[in-house]
């Protein structure tokens, strides 16, 4: 078998999980684009290619027990997983999500995405993981998911989001237990920051994807005695 390792970014074909990818290449890993739409996909492999980084496409709807058992079956090594795929839900007016408001629909769908994706692709990729050396797991977080900072009414935490922000409060207590349940092995787990990232998602509001892939990248190339269970940004640790 090969030396060289292995990650998988879900959400890859475009903005933040591109830039991961394309990061984790640069420094010599093998990257599984993961992505729901199989030409954007095939179309971000090939930009890499031609960037001169290894990538091979991976068809993978995190919301398909289907699509991700396929995902699987088709990564014979695995070292790295970013789970970048995300969804923020409708917004009204100023991009709020009026919590008296909600429209469960929605808040089923970002759930479904944003922390039951998580849990479904890590646990399909876990098998594999667990035969490298040096597993290494970043759920993308971000700001808005911390009790501490949105409980404060000094900090500005952006508009309510009542749908979009609790999912990353699930998941970083998603995150926390995994971390519990793999003390004393060798896996690292941790989420990640990227701050407001100028995309789609956002409106192209924000700091360029480039830059925010940076803290999801440290982390995902953490060393053996690297921290587990945390949350971080660039400037370090986050509350959570």
């Amino acid at each position: 078998m090969s030396d060289t390792k292995t990650a998988l970014v879900t959400g890859a074909n475009k903005g933040l999980g591109y830039e991961i990818a394309a990061g984790l290449g640069t420094r010599g890993y093998r990257v599984a684009v993961g992505a729901r739409d199989r030409a954007r996909g095939e179309a971000a492999v090939a930009k890499l290619l031609a960037a001169g980084v290894d990538a091979f496409a991976v068809p993978l709807d995190v919301t398909s027990d289907r699509s991700v058992a396929d995902a699987a079956a088709l990564i014979e090594r695995l070292d790295v997983l970013v789970n970048n795929a995300g969804i923020s839900g409708e917004t009204g007016p100023g991009w709020v999500q009026d919590p008296t408001m909600l429209d469960l629909d929605v808040v089923r769908a970002v759930v479904d995405t944003n922390v039951y994706g998580v849990i479904r692709v890590t646990n399909a990729m876990l098998p594999i993981l667990r035969r490298s050396a040096a597993p290494r797991i970043v759920n993308i977080s971000s700001s808005v998911g911390s009790l501490t900072w949105q409980s404060d009414p000094t900090i500005d935490v952006g508009p309510i989001m009542a749908a979009y922000s609790p999912t990353k409060s699930f998941l970083n207590a998603v995150t926390v237990h995994y971390a519990r349940q793999f003390a004393g092995t060798n896996i690292l787990i941790n989420a990640a920051c990227p701050g407001l990232v100028a995309t789609d998602f956002t409106g192209f509001h924000g700091r360029p994807p480039q830059e925010a892939a940076a803290t999801p990248i440290r982390l995902a190339t953490l060393p053996d005695d690297g921290p587990t269970g945390r949350f971080f940004n660039d400037t370090g640790p986050i509350p959570w």
